[in-house]
């Protein structure tokens, strides 16, 4: 299969390109927050959709970032930083929401003590596929 990682970087559609993939970004963190509203606001219909969109638009985020190659075609080194990221997140994520429970909102922490978990647990993973497929 034939490479598009950096078919655009360099070329006068490099800024064009890094705007969409930004822009993409955003609509996902927009898009999840407004699922979180709408769920709050019991629209759960509404709620679906916004992730729907909100998965979509993650797709096209990665596919531009691919375009202008911000990231490597061998990326197994950077892989193996972002792991470790991952798997340290519990770091600045638990004192986050100590500080948040403090502040009188226990459940908000909560969420953010089970988020800590899964960022764990990514980066648990991303270990798993460096150990059986890196070469």
């Amino acid at each position: 299969m034939h490479s598009i990682n950096g078919i655009t970087k360099g070329t006068e559609l490099e800024k064009t390109v890094n705007a969409a993939a930004q822009a993409e970004a955003n609509g996902v963190m927009i898009y999840y927050a407004l699922a979180r509203l709408a769920h709050e606001q019991g629209l759960d219909d509404v709620s679906e959709k916004f992730i729907w969109i909100a998965n979509q638009e993650a797709v096209h985020a990665g596919f531009y970032a691919v375009l202008n190659g911000k990231y490597p075609s061998d990326f197994w080194d950077f892989l193996e930083n972002f792991q470790r990221g991952e798997e340290n997140a519990e770091n600045s994520l638990l004192p986050l929401a100590e500080k948040i429970s403090e502040m009188g909102h226990p459940e908000v922490a909560d969420v953010i003590k089970k988020f800590a978990a899964q960022e764990k647990n990514h980066g648990v993973i991303l270990g798993e596929i460096m150990k059986q497929y890196r070469k």
